[in-house]
């Protein structure tokens, strides 16, 4: 089942965690500043937002090549909070959705001591609240809307009805934390689909939106020809596979406005433990977002 999330004190996983959202902080910060001067109006939504702030196991100085020099603290800001500061251009509503009880409360508290921002906060599961979000985002509405999206799972929590529900949308620029670690431990070290739990089998499906993660046990005959006599399936590709499946999953649904260039998130042994894969929102506004997300994974 999917992990369940703890107190803040424990959702900090490491350095890979100030990385995602330095990313995500540079994102919103060039997203809000290319938009200032147009006719919409903007929108945060963070699907997982926690309680807003991280605490730093063993203080902030072991991790300040990541904090961009910011005054010491013993926490760091989470992505809530990140998206209330922006300052060039403020988002006009954010909404901050978590389901866990004790973060909500704790996240409640960061949107009351703002209290002269329009800021949303649902206590709610993130694929529901998604799936029932009904705003007209459409240029017909009369309002134009445009926004970013970041969507942070608890470990395989994202489903891709939530993805197809965003992508219909067509109006809000999308972070997603994809859990390549997570998902391979559901994995069986045989090559055989039908050895997956069915439970993990499900859940999967759910994940890809179809039975496609079972392309990971397809022998691949053209890839190193001849190595030790066999031919290799994705699945021997571990993490990769399962990411290039995913992606070309998001290629189909997004078109162009997919990136196909993404940032992988290792831990201290430099195993990757999440990847994350930007798409743009509306299809007019895909190059520049492509080319500011593009930038920034590339960069940081």
């Amino acid at each position: 089942m999917p992990a369940r999330r703890k107190d803040a004190s424990a959702e900090f996983g490491g350095p890979w965690t100030l990385e995602k959202l330095e990313i995500l902080e540079r994102y919103l910060d060039a997203y809000t500043t290319a938009l200032k001067d147009q006719p919409f109006e903007l929108w945060y939504i963070d699907a997982f937002a926690g309680s807003g702030r991280l605490d730093l196991p063993g203080g902030e100085e072991a991790y300040r090549f990541l904090l961009n020099d910011r005054e010491t603290r013993d926490f760091v800001e989470g992505s809530a909070a990140r998206a209330i500061e922006i300052q060039n251009k403020p988002f006009d509503k954010l909404v901050f959705v978590e389901k866990n009880a004790t973060q909500y409360g704790k996240l409640r508290k960061l949107a009351e001591s703002h209290r002269d921002r329009d800021i949303d906060t649902r206590h709610a599961d993130a694929n529901e609240y998604l799936a029932g979000f009904d705003h007209d985002w459409s240029d017909r509405c009369g309002v134009l809307r445009r926004g970013v999206l970041f969507l942070d799972p608890y470990a395989t929590a994202v489903e891709w009805a939530t993805i197809e529900k965003i992508a219909g949308l067509e109006a809000l620029d999308t972070w997603i934390l994809f859990p390549t670690s997570a998902l391979s431990r559901m994995l069986p070290k045989g090559k055989k689909p039908d050895d997956v739990d069915p439970m993990w089998a499900e859940r999967l499906t759910k994940i890809y939106g179809d039975e496609s993660w079972r392309e990971l046990y397809q022998p691949t005959p053209d890839l190193f020809p001849g190595l030790l006599g066999e031919e290799l399936s994705q699945r021997s590709l571990g993490v990769s596979g399962l990411l290039s499946i995913y992606k070309k999953n998001l290629e189909n649904l997004f078109g162009n406005r997919f990136l196909r260039k993404s940032r992988p998130l290792v831990n201290s042994k430099n195993s990757v433990l999440f990847e994350f894969i930007f798409c743009a929102g509306h299809p007019k506004g895909a190059r520049i977002a492509h080319r500011i997300a593009r930038h920034i994974v590339e960069k940081l």
